[in-house]
């Protein structure tokens, strides 16, 4: 096994070689609604989540494997939330890797509240290490930069006005990922690094709220294709 090699991929290929003798690769997923599988607002499409994208795309690389998919994604989610129901919600079932996104809905508190973000993934990449458990971290798409003709209602409307103006284009969301980045680096967590991708497509003039489902924060179900891509790259590069 190589040094940057998850422990995960010497299972797999044990498992590939000998079904019967090796027990079954679990992947828990760990976060908010994106990782739940929210589209359009109030609409579950867990069919499409890039939970289960990731797991056809390694079942294309590993078709006599069972993987195991415990999404554990829940709407409204944040980091220190997280944290308190890991062992309810990822240790239980004894994973081989963990999936862990947060800082769309952290990002809400404003710059005051990154001290308590890291705290919590802190505390998740700490218990998962101690269990000698593999990690990796996503960070995720861009909010809303301006508020979308296609909302109506008026609370919707307010609420895009405020991820615009007081978090996306602030920058607040770009610094929560940083922070999560560097505490990365500290826990030797590998990173799945989407959202300079998302940052760049702004740069380059696309319009991404209409890449947004619910047109404030939930990516369209393509983008969740794209994200397992990159992430089942990560975890086998």
């Amino acid at each position: 096994m190589s040094k940057n090699e998850l422990k995960i991929i010497e299972k797999l290929r044990e498992k590939s070689k000998n079904m019967y003798g090796v027990p079954p690769v679990t992947i828990a997923f760990l976060g908010d609604s994106v990782t739940q599988g929210c589209f359009e607002l109030s609409v579950y499409d867990y069919k499409s989540a890039y939970s289960t994208r990731v797991k056809e795309i390694l079942n294309i690389l590993y078709p006599n494997v069972q993987i195991n998919i415990i999404n554990s994604g829940i709407s409204g989610d944040n980091a220190t939330c997280g944290a308190q129901r890991l062992n309810r919600d990822i240790l239980a079932y004894n994973p081989d890797l963990v999936i862990v996104s947060y800082g769309l809905n952290d990002s809400t508190k404003g710059i005051e509240g990154i001290v308590e973000y890291e705290k919590a993934l802190t505390d998740i990449f700490e218990s998962l290490r101690a269990r000698d458990i593999d990690i990796i971290f996503i960070t995720q798409n861009v909010m809303n930069t301006k508020i979308s003709p296609y909302l109506k209602e008026q609370e919707l409307i307010d609420l895009a006005n405020s991820f615009a103006n007081n978090i996306q284009n602030k920058g607040v969301l770009h610094t929560y990922f940083e922070a999560a980045k560097k505490l990365c680096e500290k826990y030797e967590v590998k990173v799945c690094d989407l959202h300079p991708i998302w940052e760049h497509l702004i740069e380059i003039g696309v319009d991404t709220t209409e890449l947004l489902s619910n047109k404030l924060n939930h990516p369209i179900r393509e983008f969740h294709y794209y994200m397992a891509i990159k992430l089942t790259e990560t975890i086998i590069l």
